[in-house]
């Protein structure tokens, strides 16, 4: 049957439809649910029986217009992703003891193919329907956003707004090293997205460590991976396709790395017998890759945790320092091993 609104809808549940089943005024009911002294004890009980019964909930918008807040803080992010869904959860189990709850908010646009979607996302949520926000890897950072905003992993690093990263440097360094120590020198760097400065700091991290080791990069083997599954295969295939491939390669993120399982089993190669692969930020995904990736982890749980306190402390006035940086450490898997001698 077609969908009928009038039919198939569930009605809002009001606050005269709690009055009415409590036996109470408008009035009293409203005190209730506003916290408002007045009511004894007995029949606050009762209206709250019933307003638990009847699921009742006063909207966000005019919960705001009542109180000037909401409660509510927003996550906001260009799309649902592993990286933004690990970010989530942790500031998911974080927010319980604050008293506030969470709303996770995408226009589900492709990153990168949009600056400033941040913006929009904010002009349509703040005021009255969020008391402040996360947003994941910003495109754009905004002096005077309206409300309190903590950035996680910007665009542009760190630049004055509250923000929460990780060691995106010191991570490429450990797994560059990892690669050095296994004995591989013909080393490939499929990189992230040039706007983006975790990519350039992932880069950067792999050439010191080259550098450290006196080992030459060979600028044929760097290339450009997007940080997504679609954008890092073509480089990927080059990389592979070479009459002289590397032993070794360094994906800035396991997407990226993943991708490159992807095709070295499509042409036939063993991982980690003929390649090495390593990524960065240890979602999910990576340990159930075939082989099972060795990676860098990036505490994005815990980055998102961090990012919660830090906001629900600007919100309450508390003085915090505005940067917060986690560290980064090798998680050794399966897809790494020494060069063929």
């Amino acid at each position: 049957m077609p969908y009928d609104p009038h039919v198939d809808s569930i009605p809002r549940v009001k606050m005269e439809d709690v009055a009415r089943t409590a036996g109470v005024s408008v009035a009293t009911v409203s005190k209730v649910v506003n916290g408002r002294y007045g009511v004894a004890q007995s029949t606050l009980t009762k209206v709250q029986e019933v307003i638990d019964q009847l699921g009742y909930e006063a909207s966000l918008g005019a919960r705001s217009l009542r109180s000037h807040r909401t409660n509510v803080i927003g996550i906001l992010v260009a799309e649902f992703e592993p990286f933004s869904t690990e970010l989530l959860k942790g500031a998911s189990s974080a927010v319980g003891p604050t008293g506030y709850e969470l709303l996770a908010y995408s226009g589900g646009g492709a990153p990168g193919a949009d600056v400033g979607w941040e913006r929009r996302y904010l002009s349509r949520l703040s005021g009255t329907l969020i008391d402040g926000a996360i947003i994941v890897t910003p495109t754009v950072v905004e002096a005077n956003p309206g409300i309190p905003v903590v950035a996680v992993d910007p665009h542009t690093g760190p630049t004055g707004m509250p923000t929460v990263d990780s060691d995106n440097l010191g991570g490429a360094v450990l797994a560059t090293e990892h690669l050095l120590n296994l004995g591989h020198r013909r080393i490939a760097f499929l990189g992230g997205r040039p706007d983006l400065e975790s990519a350039r700091l992932r880069e950067a991290g792999f050439r010191q460590a080259m550098a450290a080791a006196g080992v030459p990069v060979d600028e044929s083997l760097v290339r450009v991976g997007g940080y997504r599954r679609e954008t890092a295969d073509e480089p990927a295939r080059v990389l592979l396709d070479r009459p002289d491939p590397p032993t070794a390669l360094f994906a800035a993120n396991d997407l990226s790395a993943i991708q490159v399982l992807a095709v070295a089993r499509e042409r036939g190669l063993s991982v980690p017998a003929d390649l090495s692969v390593i990524g960065f930020d240890n979602v999910p995904e990576s340990v159930l890759a075939s082989p099972a990736l060795t990676t860098i982890n990036q505490p994005l749980q815990r980055m998102g945790a961090e990012a919660l306190r830090l906001l629900v402390d600007l919100i309450g006035g508390r003085e915090r320092a505005p940067h917060v940086r986690l560290p980064t450490e090798l998680v050794v898997r399966a897809s790494c091993a020494p060069p063929r001698s």
